[in-house]
């Protein structure tokens, strides 16, 4: 058994997908148990319940063909309560081999050197004993596997973070070290492992229009279909600690380090989505393709891989000109529909995690980072318009202290102030070179971004 804890879309269009191909393939010896940590998931868990586990994904391509499947390797629907009752007994269960997640990259409460924050509220009320977060979810789930029998299992992060397993398993020790939970703290070290990984897909959040499709298509009246790209990918160290599926057998990819393919990801992909969307919010646009499609922008995303990055990843056993390449393919695609308001979230955990890495290394080689340096400040205008209430949509992040962000933007030197957030840019954050690079980059673009485009749907 695999328990997966966060019951979103992503889920759902990647591992899921994979599972559902082993069930094809007929190797039944693994099956999915979806739970989730908060009660915001409990609508869909119901839905998926009344429709024993099984939805519809629709896939798309760049050139407008769909697919639909009916996936049906969800075989548990863990029921929600505040207690994380259910969440509790399967993930003890000795059948549960491992155990996967994906919480978003804000859901991990590091900070910039990479630690657990042990001052964020969350993470104090799980110190305190409760489970808002995946680490006071985990200490439950394990406690009580270790009481009733102990055996081992893995903890599997499948979220976009960089060195994903090995950061969620030291803040995971660290919270246990915190909470005094000295028999637990050794057992993880003995009994649990934490491979890294590099998953890719990207899934939209659902939209009406989805079911309708579905049904014409397929004859099922889905209440909970879920859309994504046509492009899939899994890449995952193989360190299991109790077993695993033959997920090679499905086009996952199992190594030894998936170190390239992770840089590749996040600084290629994550980094370039980001600056596309808080450049085409700033324009006016709604949609990642709109976006992609301007001129401006994907010259932006296109100078910044190609100028800082790729020389930051050399050499790397990818071809990075060519990933480059199918990435912007990938964004440009019209049906996918995929937001600029879902992929501008979490801009404070994306700038430290996503692109503080390629400006510092850039700066290493001796070199002014240019390109990258447009993203953090495409990323401060974006900020001047959530702090003048002129975004045309909620933005949201897992790490926003509304009150204090907004303080620091009603300075007359709030470029300067945010230039110097260590949370943000770690060590340049004292540099004056970089906060003469990031006021020049926020100067040259402040004149564009107050245009507004015309756009075609």
């Amino acid at each position: 058994m695999w328990l997966h804890i966060g019951a979103g879309s992503f889920h759902r269009a990647h591992q899921a997908w994979y599972f559902h191909r082993l069930l094809q393939q007929g190797d039944h010896s693994w099956e999915i148990a979806l739970s989730n940590i908060r009660d915001d998931a409990v609508p869909l868990l119901n839905t998926l319940a009344a429709q024993h586990g099984e939805y519809t994904l629709e896939t798309v391509t760049p050139e407008g063909r769909r697919e639909y499947e009916k996936i049906t390797s969800i075989k548990t629907l863990v029921p929600w309560d505040a207690e994380l009752t259910g969440m509790t007994a399967q993930g003890a269960s000795p059948q549960t081999k491992v155990i996967a997640f994906t919480v978003t990259e804000s859901g991990y409460y590091l900070d910039t050197d990479h630690k657990l924050d042990p001052r964020h509220p969350d993470i104090k009320a799980d110190l305190n004993g409760e489970a808002r977060t995946i680490y006071g979810a985990l200490t439950r789930v394990l406690k009580a596997r270790l009481a009733a029998h102990g055996e081992p299992v893995t903890l599997l992060n499948c979220d976009n973070l960089r060195h994903n397993g090995d950061r969620f398993r030291q803040g995971f020790l660290t919270f246990l070290q915190l909470r005094q939970e000295e028999a637990l703290l050794g057992w993880v070290k003995q009994y649990t492992t934490s491979p890294n990984t590099m998953v890719d897909r990207i899934t939209p959040r659902p939209t009406a229009d989805i079911a309708p499709r579905v049904l014409e298509a397929t004859g099922f009246n889905d209440k909970a279909p879920v859309m994504a790209e046509a492009f899939i990918q899994w890449v995952i160290e193989d360190d299991f600690a109790a077993g695993r599926p033959a997920l090679e057998n499905v086009g996952v990819e199992l190594v030894d380090s998936v170190l390239p393919w992770e840089e590749a990801k996040i600084r290629i992909l994550n980094a370039s989505h980001s600056c596309i969307a808080w450049a085409g919010t700033l324009i006016g646009q709604s949609f990642i393709h709109q976006s992609t499609q301007t001129q401006e922008i994907r010259e932006m995303a296109w100078e910044y891989v190609t100028q800082d990055v790729i020389p930051s990843l050399m050499p790397s056993p990818l071809n990075l000109e060519e990933y480059r390449d199918v990435v912007l393919a990938r964004f440009a695609n019209p049906y996918i529909r995929d937001t600029n308001q879902r992929v501008a979230a979490d801009g404070l955990s994306k700038i430290p995690g996503f692109i503080t890495p390629t400006l510092t290394e850039t700066f290493a080689r001796g070199e002014t980072p240019r390109a990258t340096a447009l993203l953090p400040a495409l990323f401060f205008l974006f900020l001047q318009r959530w702090h003048q209430q002129e975004l045309p949509y909620e933005y949201q992040d897992g790490v926003l202290d509304a009150d204090a962000l907004h303080q620091l933007l009603s300075h007359k030197d709030a470029l300067a102030r945010f230039a110097a957030d260590a949370a943000l840019f770690g060590p340049l954050a004292e540099r004056k070179e970089f906060a003469a690079l990031l006021e020049r980059s926020v100067a040259s673009l402040r004149s564009w971004a107050n245009h507004p485009q015309p756009v075609s749907e």
